[in-house]
C-alpha cells in the first residue's frame, strides 16, 4: 500500500483483478446504456412500438422511459450511461496496460463512481416505489454500477485515495478480499425491497 501525502504524488495501481473486473462492469453497463438508448429511438420513431423489454405491464422499459425520471436532465439517462459506463472501461485498460495515475485523478474517479451509484439508488426508488414498473436493462446497469462503486471505495480507502480514519485503514485493507460481500449484500437488499414492493402482484410475473 503506498504512502500518499499529496494528491500530486502517484498512487501505486490497483490489482490485475480490479482492472478486468471494471473492464466488465464497464461493458455490461455500457451495454444496457446502449440498448435503452436504442428502445428510446424505437419508441420516438413509433410511441406505440412494442420493445424486446416489454415483458408485462411490472417489467417493462417502455413503460419506465415513458416517465419524466426516464430523462431527469432533459434528455433520456441512457445517454449519460453511454457516456458513463465508458469511464471504467478506460480507466480499466489503462491499468492493465502499466498506467499510473496522481492522487487527483483517483479522487475525480471515485467521486464520478459515487455519483452514478447515488443516482442509481435514485432511479431504482423511483421505479420500485413511484412508477412500480422494473426495467430490464434498468435492472443490468444497476447491477454493474453496484460493483464498480464498492469495488473502488474499498481500494480507495486501503491505498490512501481519500482520507479515512486511522482506526479503519486495517478495515480497509481487509475488505480488499471481501468486496464481493458488500456487493451482494447490496444485490440482496435491492432483490428484497423489489419483493416487497411487488409483492401483491408477483403472479402477473409469471
Amino acid at each position: 500500500m503506498s504512502n500518499i501525502e499529496t494528491s500530486d504524488e502517484v498512487v501505486a495501481s490497483p490489482s490485475k483483478s480490479f482492472a478486468i473486473g471494471t473492464i466488465i462492469y464497464g461493458f455490461v453497463g455500457l451495454f444496457a446504456a446502449f440498448a435503452l438508448s436504442i428502445e428510446k429511438i424505437h419508441l420516438l420513431l413509433n410511441k406505440d412500438a412494442v420493445l424486446s423489454c416489454d415483458v408485462n405491464p411490472f417489467i417493462s422499459c417502455g413503460r419506465v422511459m415513458a416517465k419524466a425520471q426516464a430523462s431527469l436532465f432533459g434528455f433520456p439517462n441512457s445517454f449519460i450511461g453511454i457516456m458513463a459506463f465508458t469511464a471504467p472501461i478506460f480507466v480499466g485498460f489503462a491499468v492493465l496496460a502499466g498506467a499510473q495515475f496522481k492522487q487527483w485523478f483517483w479522487r475525480i474517479y471515485l467521486v464520478g463512481i459515487s455519483m452514478g451509484f447515488v443516482f442509481v439508488l435514485w432511479l431504482f426508488t423511483q421505479s420500485t416505489y413511484v412508477i412500480h414498473v422494473l426495467c430490464p436493462y434498468c435492472m443490468v446497469a444497476w447491477i454493474a454500477m453496484i460493483p464498480l462503486f464498492w469495488k473502488t471505495l474499498i481500494w480507495s480507502g486501503a491505498e490512501g485515495v481519500i482520507d479515512v480514519p486511522v482506526k479503519t485503514v486495517g478495515f480497509f485493507v481487509r475488505a480488499l478480499d471481501y468486496g464481493w460481500a458488500f456487493i451482494l449484500g447490496t444485490e440482496l437488499l435491492a432483490v428484497i425491497a423489489i419483493i416487497i414492493s411487488f409483492w401483491s402482484s408477483w403472479q402477473v410475473f409469471f
